[in-house]
């Protein structure tokens, strides 16, 4: 039995809002702060503490969280500054086209499996078909999901580039220019990142991809040709959210602000609540390719099943604990969209310490990094990958391969910022014997 056409209007409207509230109205505000606070660490600084409250003669900080709201009010009254000879149709329209594709692009990512409205009580089998009216856990399950979002996300770059073209400015123009080439640039190494899962997960459907990892009970982050094909998107999906170390069209010690010099008020903030949104959809996107989407470890449509086959009773109680835990429908997908919103903040988190942790690259090694590494790099990767789809068993060793590099990278990135050796002091080599 279908959904009438009331409940699939009412079951859209609500999937829309929840990700508008979610991505527009908690993580975007919140990552604001997360940022200034991460980097406080960092650096050593106090961060975000000015904005209060005063309630009964004492201010309350909330350890800075007052800072997204208080921005947000001065975005609000500020001045929308226009420059006298800038287009001004133009000029408005810029963020309007920066910010729609990138919350657009959520509409086909899927935060959960899929819903079985008659049975949100029940304990479902875990294999087989369920009856009843059915709910996809996203607001637009199409057949060609990964490249409608690619299609809808490339449109950005138009937003920034009207924006350097229209502010009558030479350092906005500057700022469009590198933010198009850039850009569109990075577009076609994203593009070429991915082709390994299209090609291992054999569907274009997100829902697809996931599912695939939740059936084999393997994310695909554990096998070697995705392990090298998520760190390649993960540098390409960087540098193309205009995003420290890859923030050449905003470079402030070059072009003032780049295309955002002749913009204030709601439309700056348009452009950079879009900024934020992108790393949200960036971090949601690798979440569905490479990290299992809403997968959770021995949890099945059922429950919990953990290894092994053990039980016991809580003394005093007739509570019995085991190696299978049945959850109802309801439960399991609410475990499910709070795992994917957890992945969600790992990725952001990852993105956040890049971002403060290497310094900013020349224009021409931005190019060069993208035509000349990793271009040619997701080329090979993709002929490899065919090598181990087309070699029997090859995809299931590859497996223990890949976390052997992800193992080797973890403990590449613990040694960086390790402080090398203080050199000798001058009044400690004195009387030391010199080799001849």
């Amino acid at each position: 039995m279908d959904l009438s056409t009331g409940q699939l209007v009412l079951a859209t409207i609500l999937k829309i809002l929840f990700i508008l509230l979610v991505v527009v109205g908690a993580f975007a505000p919140i990552l604001i702060w997360a940022e200034r606070r991460q980097s406080a660490m960092m650096q050593d600084r106090l961060g975000p503490t000015r904005a209060n409250l005063r309630l009964f003669g004492k201010d309350i900080r909330l350890a800075g969280l007052l800072h997204p709201l208080a921005d947000a009010v001065k975005f609000i009254f500020k001045e929308d500054f226009v420059p006298p000879k800038a287009d001004r149709f133009l000029h408005s329209m810029a963020p309007i086209i920066a910010l729609v594709p990138a919350v657009g692009a959520f509409a086909v990512i899927p935060f959960a499996d899929t819903m079985f409205w008659d049975h949100l009580g029940d304990v479902l089998p875990r294999t087989g078909p369920v009856s009843g009216p059915q709910i996809a856990m996203q607001v637009a399950p199409i057949d060609i999901g990964i490249l409608f979002l690619f299609a809808i996300t490339s449109t950005g770059v138009i937003g920034a580039a009207v924006a350097g073209y229209a502010s009558d400015n030479k350092f906005s123009l500057l700022g469009g220019v590198r933010a198009a080439s850039q850009m569109v640039s990075y577009e076609v190494a994203l593009g070429l990142t991915i082709v390994p899962c299209f090609m291992i997960y054999g569907s274009l459907r997100l829902e697809d991809m996931g599912a695939w990892q939740a059936s084999h009970q393997t994310w695909g982050i554990f096998s070697l040709p995705m392990t090298l094909a998520f760190i390649l998107f993960f540098t390409a999906s960087i540098a193309e959210s205009k995003r420290i170390p890859f923030d050449l069209p905003e470079g402030e010690s070059e072009l003032v602000g780049g295309y955002l010099t002749e913009y204030s008020g709601m439309k700056f903030g348009m452009f950079f609540m879009s900024e934020f949104v992108e790393v949200v959809g960036l971090a949601a996107l690798a979440t569905v390719l490479f990290f299992g989407a809403w997968d959770v470890p021995f949890l099945f449509r059922d429950g919990f099943d953990l290894p092994g086959s053990w039980g016991f009773t809580i003394p005093g109680t007739a509570i019995l604990i085991g190696d299978r835990l049945p959850v109802v429908h309801w439960g399991v997908l609410l475990i499910q969209v709070i795992a994917f919103l957890i992945k969600i903040i790992v990725l952001i988190w990852l993105q956040l310490m890049i971002r403060w942790t290497l310094p900013r690259f020349r224009y021409d090694q931005v190019m060069m990094l993208c035509w000349k590494g990793l271009l040619p790099l997701a080329l090979l990767n993709i002929l490899f990958t065919g090598v181990v789809v087309l070699a029997p068993g090859a995809l299931a060793a590859m497996k223990f391969l890949g976390i052997v590099v992800l193992i080797a990278c973890g403990y590449a990135l613990s040694r960086v910022d390790r402080p090398l050796p203080l050199p000798t002091p001058a009044s400690d080599l004195e009387g030391a014997k010199v080799p001849t």
